[in-house]
C-alpha cells in the first residue's frame, strides 16, 4: 500500500480520514496547515497527498504550487469545500492531478485516489519506477524526467546516466544487453553521436558509485550485458 500525506485543518475531518484511510492499508502522516504540510514534504518521502485548500499559514494552493516545482510526479487529490468551476480550473492547472468537493462520499475518494496511485506508478503515464531497499533508502526514477531519488534525497545524474537508470529500473532482475542501453542513449534528445561499450563501462562504474548505499548493484552479466539486483539476500 501507499504512505499517503493528509492536509486538512479541520481535525474531526482530518483524523476521520486517516482512520479510514489506515484501515485501507496505506500508512498515514497528517498535517494540520499548509506550514506542517511542507515541512513533512520536505523530510519525508510519500507516496500520494489528499489536499485542501482553505489552509492556515500557507494556504493549499501556494503549497501546491512549491510541490509541483519540487516533486512534479506526486500524485495529489485537492479535497475542499470550493465546489465553483473556476476553482476547480484554477486548482488542476496549479497541478492537481484531481479534485473532489466536500461533502463527499469515502468510496469514491478512496477510488480516486487508488486510481491516482496506480497511475503513478506506470511510465506510460509519466509516473516513477521505484524499487524497496533493505536500507529503507528506496530507488525512485521519474520516468519523463531526468530525475531520481534515493529515500528522499535527490541524485545528481547527467541525461545517460538517468537514461541507463531508467531501463536498468524497468527491467530489474533481468539482463539488459549492452546494444539495448547504446539504442536507448541514441533516442534521447541532445545525444547523437557514436557511442561505445567503453563508454558505457564509464557510466555503470558512476551508477555503482551513487547506488552504493541503496542496497542494489548493477552486475556484469558476461557476454550478456547489465542486470539490477539486490545486494542482500
Amino acid at each position: 500500500m501507499a504512505h499517503l500525506l493528509i492536509i486538512e485543518d479541520d481535525e474531526l475531518l482530518r483524523d476521520g480520514l486517516g482512520a479510514q484511510l489506515g484501515q485501507a492499508g496505506h500508512t498515514v502522516t497528517l498535517a494540520a496547515n499548509g506550514e506542517e504540510g511542507q515541512q513533512r514534504l520536505e523530510t519525508s518521502r510519500f507516496d500520494g497527498v489528499v489536499l485542501d485548500l482553505g489552509l492556515p499559514r500557507i494556504s493549499g494552493m501556494e503549497l501546491l504550487r512549491w510541490l509541483r516545482r519540487r516533486l512534479p510526479a506526486l500524485p495529489v487529490l485537492i479535497l475542499t469545500a470550493r465546489d465553483g468551476m473556476e476553482d476547480r480550473v484554477q486548482g488542476l492547472n496549479a497541478g492537481a492531478d484531481d479534485y473532489l468537493t466536500k461533502p463527499f462520499d469515502m468510496a469514491e475518494l478512496q477510488a480516486r485516489l487508488g486510481a491516482l496511485l496506480r497511475r503513478a506508478r506506470l511510465p506510460a503515464f509519466g509516473g516513477s519506477l521505484e524499487l524497496p531497499s533493505t536500507s529503507q533508502r528506496r530507488l525512485r526514477v521519474d520516468a519523463t524526467l531526468p530525475q531520481a531519488w534515493l529515500g528522499d534525497e535527490p541524485l545528481e545524474l547527467t541525461r545517460r546516466e538517468w537514461a541507463l537508470l531508467t531501463l536498468l529500473v524497468a527491467q530489474a532482475g533481468s539482463v539488459v544487453s549492452r546494444e539495448d542501453v547504446l539504442q536507448t542513449w541514441q533516442t534521447e534528445p541532445g545525444e547523437a553521436g557514436t557511442l561505445t561499450s567503453n563508454a558505457l563501462e564509464v557510466y555503470i562504474h558512476r551508477l555503482r558509485r551513487k547506488l552504493a548505499d541503496s542496497g542494489l548493484n548493477i552486475r556484469n552479466v558476461r557476454g550478456l550485458g547489465y542486470m539490477l539486483e539486490s545486494t542482500t539476500p
